[in-house]
């Protein structure tokens, strides 16, 4: 698995990510506890929370359809984050690593590595033997 260090933008990134946690927790009935950010080709950077409930979404899901919504189609960098998390960063879960793997699998998603640096890998890297997307 190729790794990639984090640059500037990817610390401003995890920084977007936590302001909008940050504005918009919530612990209680709505339970918004994971914030991420995108960052577009063009340099626009989205935001979004998760949406907790008996079929919550997740915070990247969020993020990436209000990126998609705006237009975007051209992704370079993602990360989700909880106050909580070492560097503030937690990993994808499972249905977000499939829906990164079929909507661009070569974003980077920035993760911590074994060691608890942040580092940034493929999408497609974090999810071996992925199910290929199905063209209609």
């Amino acid at each position: 698995m190729e790794r990639f260090e984090l640059n500037d933008t990817d610390k401003s990134l995890i920084e977007a990510a936590l302001a909008v946690l940050k504005e918009n927790f919530d612990d209680g009935i709505y339970t918004h506890t994971v914030g991420a950010a995108v960052l577009c080709g063009g340099g626009k950077i989205y935001r979004g929370v998760n949406c907790d409930g008996i079929h919550g979404s997740c915070a990247e899901y969020i993020t990436m359809g209000i990126a998609i919504s705006a237009g975007e189609r051209d992704f370079k960098t993602i990360v989700a984050v909880h106050e909580k998390a070492p560097n503030g960063v937690i990993p994808p879960c499972g249905n977000c690593r499939q829906m990164l793997y079929e909507y661009c699998p070569e974003i980077k998603v920035i993760v911590n590595d074994e060691n608890g640096k942040p580092i940034k890998v493929k999408a497609k890297d974090l999810l071996p033997f992925a199910r290929e997307p199905i063209v209609c």
